[in-house]
C-alpha cells in the first residue's frame, strides 16, 4: 500500500506586533517607533502561539496590546476572500 502524498499546506502569512496604546478604546499607538514586531508566521496557529506569548509577557500593562494581521489577505485578497467582520 502506498501512502498518498498530501500537497503542502498553503502558506498564509500572519504578522504579530504590538505596543502601548494611547487609549484602551482605540488601536492608536503611543509611538510607532516603539512597536514590538514579534514576527511573521506561515499560518494562523503559529501566529496565535506567538501572539499569546507576547500578550502574556505584558499582562501587567493594560495599555499594551498585540495584534495578528492576516497578511495573506492583503497580499492576495481574491484568493483569501473578503475580510470577515
Amino acid at each position: 500500500m502506498t501512502a498518498t502524498r498530501q500537497p503542502p499546506a498553503k502558506q498564509l502569512l500572519h504578522l504579530v506586533f504590538g505596543g502601548e496604546l494611547k487609549s484602551l478604546a482605540s488601536a492608536e499607538f503611543v509611538s510607532t517607533d516603539a512597536l514590538d514586531i514579534v514576527g511573521i508566521y506561515p499560518n494562523y496557529a503559529e501566529a496565535y502561539k506567538a501572539w499569546k506569548a507576547a500578550a502574556q509577557r505584558t499582562v501587567d500593562n493594560a495599555h499594551v496590546r498585540y495584534f495578528i494581521v492576516h497578511m495573506h489577505r492583503l497580499l492576495d485578497p481574491e484568493v483569501s476572500g473578503p475580510p470577515r467582520s
